[in-house]
């Protein structure tokens, strides 16, 4: 907002760009932050809103689903989703940063280690761990990421999180004294890929890190639904909206696994309204997706104790939802 000067009146400042409203599932390039992508995304579309779901290391590439317009107000339920990974992780090389990246710390033979070691250790990672983050990484500390405060050769105590490994293949192994072992993680938000190399390195005596890393899924969301930042860009430049326009999926795609709850108009009327409201074969709790019984998405909404419903992330213009501004 700004104030007109000596008029003692506000005037809204109006964002740049047009209404864009989808979730674009980009394949993120290795060498870029996902910021720098998404900021390259939104001028392919000439967007005046848009954010990403949770950041990519620069080393990593795929699955990067990024909200526009409408989608934004459910980038949380994308945020919170399960990812899916596969990585390289290199052994009797401990790096800064737990990447190919990072400074090399140290060296030690990985020689002797046999894929049977590694599948046992592997069995430990499964289930409910914990994880320290590493200090490159964007978590912030009084206000500053802890990449900022690691490049400054400043270490911080860090909290122990929680996270849960669905699922941890060992898909190949290559012995040499820096042996590669090649995996597929599934996992819960919040897990460290480099942690888990480092902490496998670590047990293993030798020491390790990731040299490549490819998320394959988020949420509902895989490298089928992607497109590159390049063909993106192209279609942009031949100006037709068509194209682009197919790339983006409906905003509700961001939580299709979600119960869904049918209203009917009058019902939908007073919710709109931000009232709580009872409708039939409603869970009796946590979150669901909203439709109006024409079909139109309406948002999302909470069941409360006393069994209604409330609004709690309602779309604004659902006519766009459809096919967006372009």
């Amino acid at each position: 907002m700004t104030t007109q000067k000596g008029a003692g009146t506000r005037v809204a400042r109006r964002r740049k760009g047009r209404a864009v409203d989808g979730v674009l599932v980009l394949d993120k390039p290795g060498g870029m932050t996902s910021n720098a992508c998404l900021q390259r995304a939104k001028r392919a579309f000439g967007a005046a809103k848009a954010g990403h779901t949770g950041s990519l290391d620069p080393l990593a590439t795929g699955v990067l689903p990024l909200c526009f317009g409408e989608a934004t107000k459910l980038s949380r339920f994308l945020l919170d989703a399960d990812k899916e990974y596969d990585s390289t992780f290199v052994l009797g090389v401990t790096t800064s940063t737990a990447d190919a990246q990072g400074e090399v710390l140290e060296r030690s033979s990985a020689a002797g280690v046999s894929r049977q070691q590694i599948e046992q250790l592997l069995s430990g990672f499964r289930g409910e761990i914990e994880q320290t983050p590493p200090m490159y990484s964007a978590l912030k500390h009084q206000g500053r990421p802890l990449y900022q405060l690691a490049r400054a050769g400043v270490e911080v105590e860090r909290k122990v999180r929680r996270v849960t490994i669905h699922s941890f293949e060992l898909i190949d192994y290559s012995a040499a004294e820096q042996g590669q072992l090649k995996v597929r993680v599934r996992c819960s938000k919040g897990t460290y890929i480099r942690s888990l190399a480092q902490d496998i390195g670590a047990a293993l005596g030798c020491g390790g890190h990731v040299s490549e890393l490819r998320r394959t899924r988020s949420g509902p969301f895989t490298l089928q639904h992607s497109v590159d930042l390049e063909s993106l860009e192209q279609l942009a430049a031949q100006q037709d909206c068509l194209p682009m326009r197919n790339l983006l999926l409906p905003v509700d795609s961001a939580i299709k696994g979600m119960p869904t709850v049918v209203l009917p108009e009058l019902s939908s009327h007073y919710l709109r309204q931000g009232q709580a409201v009872l409708a039939a074969n409603m869970p009796t709790a946590g979150w669901v997706r909203i439709v109006e019984d024409g079909g139109e998405f309406l948002g999302v909404g909470e069941i409360l104790d006393d069994g209604r419903l409330a609004p709690r992330r309602l779309m604004v213009d659902t006519d766009a939802l459809k096919a967006g501004d372009l």
